[in-house]
């Protein structure tokens, strides 16, 4: 395959063995705090015009302009029989089965339930925080749960910025490199109270009935006023019945979290489906310090919630089970009413509910779905939001944006053939500029991050070079 017709569109936008992202930079340490100036951190600035508000809050949008395009006429098989022994990244799937977010948007899914970054700063001691950052990390997937549509691949240089004065912070990512496929993004808190950033490339498998996301790159949490940095891997992700059969996710693999100041570790299982199911989406874990001694166990389900206990409250709730304790059904019972009091959130119908053991304390639940959710490809509230374009926005948005992209945004608005048509006019334009550096030698600038090493694990990483929110967009390429 020669280097013109090596730009296609994969099942989930990554590549597969190529992923390694070895990089040959020398060390380098994430810079410090960027300066938040808060004039400028309402996204729309002297150009543009102030989004709608309510009560001093901006509004956002709670429903997509158009209905979910239906998938009933294409055949996935007829795709997919031609990817064994292929990787998929070299496969091209049609518009239909792809969501009408780019996967920088997918990532940016990860604050949806910022709060708990917030509240693991305001935590005096670490066994309290490392909670929430656990919390956190689990929650960063739960937006996963029957998200069967691909995200579209984000074209080499694209971007996407956000910023949430009410849930108090603002991200940046930026596709970095095309082969492999890299994102790689930052956030901070508006209020100095965190960073957060990486690095994703993961790695597809497929298995004939399903197509596994083995993930590569190395998240990292930083919680300035104490001084702390945590890093984890998300789980690996498999979607089953690609061939025929209701579309299913799950999630599976072991999630450290390292407190790299106090040597504090969570130990995270995320249980696969198992034989007859009853495993399907469990959580299950504890958290430790240096010495390896069990502070806190954690269990719940990535689609439901999450739950802690003292470990010797747990160990004697256990023996109690084992013995056959008559009165198990009735602390249970008891305590899930007392857990649902607790918050206003409601669990999604279509979940089981978690047996609460007594004495357990509700760590994170995950929120809601709009009504009218299965009509949007199954997008929390917050998602919904994602691709909005506000009056005045493009006026100060990077010229890179996802939400400018025009084949997401007819997709969006369900024009399926305009969508269509100008995906594949942005491949080729993308084909055109890679020929036209190449006949230059040119290598490709990336513009917001560097590639260097985590400062802290010492690993392969993309670093945020700063001054994003400067908006000096004068430098960045024409991809749309």
């Amino acid at each position: 395959m020669n280097g013109d017709e090596e730009f296609f569109d994969a099942v989930t936008g990554f590549d597969s063995d190529n992923s390694s992202g070895d990089f040959s930079e020398t060390n380098q340490r994430v810079t410090g705090v960027i300066h938040v100036d808060t004039s400028q951190s309402n996204g729309i600035g002297k150009a543009g015009e102030r989004p709608p508000q309510e009560n001093g809050i901006q509004k956002h949008r709670t429903c997509l302009p158009a209905p979910m395009f239906t998938r009933t006429d294409f055949s996935v098989w007829s795709i997919l029989k031609r990817c064994i022994g292929l990787e998929l990244s070299k496969i091209t799937m049609p518009i239909a089965f792809n969501e009408p977010l780019s996967f920088l948007q997918r990532i940016t899914e990860y604050m949806e339930h910022v709060y708990l970054v917030h509240k693991a700063s305001r935590q005096p001691q670490p066994l309290d925080r490392m909670q929430c950052v656990a919390a956190f990390a689990v929650s960063a997937v739960a937006s996963q749960w029957e998200r069967t549509g691909k995200p579209f691949n984000p074209l080499l240089g694209e971007t996407y910025e956000l910023i949430r004065e009410d849930l108090g912070f603002r991200f940046i990512s930026e596709q970095v490199s095309h082969h492999p496929p890299i994102s790689a993004f930052y956030s901070e808190g508006l209020h100095h109270d965190f960073l957060f950033h990486g690095s994703i490339y993961p790695k597809l498998k497929f298995w004939g009935k399903s197509v596994e996301a083995e993930p590569r790159g190395t998240i990292t949490l930083e919680l300035l006023r104490h001084n702390e940095a945590y890093t984890w891997t998300n789980p690996t992700c498999c979607v089953h019945n690609v061939i025929i059969g209701k579309l299913w996710i799950e999630q599976y693999g072991t999630v450290e979290i390292l407190n790299h100041r106090t040597g504090d570790k969570c130990v995270l299982h995320f249980k696969p489906c198992g034989l007859f199911g009853k495993e399907l989406h469990k959580v299950e874990g504890h958290i430790q310090d240096k010495n390896k001694r069990k502070l806190f166990i954690i269990y719940g389900k990535w689609t439901e919630g999450l739950w802690g206990i003292d470990p010797v409250a747990y160990e004697s709730f256990r023996k109690q089970e084992r013995r056959g304790d008559p009165l198990r059904k009735a602390k249970l019972d008891e305590a899930a009413e007392r857990a649902d009091s607790d918050v206003a959130d409601t669990v999604p119908a279509a979940q089981e509910t978690v047996q609460v053991i007594p004495g357990s304390r509700l760590l994170w639940r995950i929120n809601a779905r709009p009504p009218n959710s299965a009509q949007m490809y199954n997008f929390t509230s917050f998602t919904v939001s994602l691709n909005e374009l506000q009056t005045g926005m493009e006026k100060i948005l990077a010229p890179t944006d996802c939400r400018l992209r025009p084949d997401i945004r007819g997709m969006e608005d369900g024009n399926m053939d305009l969508a269509s048509q100008e995906k594949e006019r942005l491949e080729e334009k993308q084909r055109e500029a890679r020929r036209a550096r190449a006949k230059e030698e040119a290598e490709w600038q990336t513009r917001w991050f560097h590639q260097g090493r985590n400062p802290y694990t010492g690993t392969p990483d993309w670093l945020y070079t700063g001054s994003y929110f400067e908006r000096d967009f004068s430098g960045c390429p024409d991809i749309y």
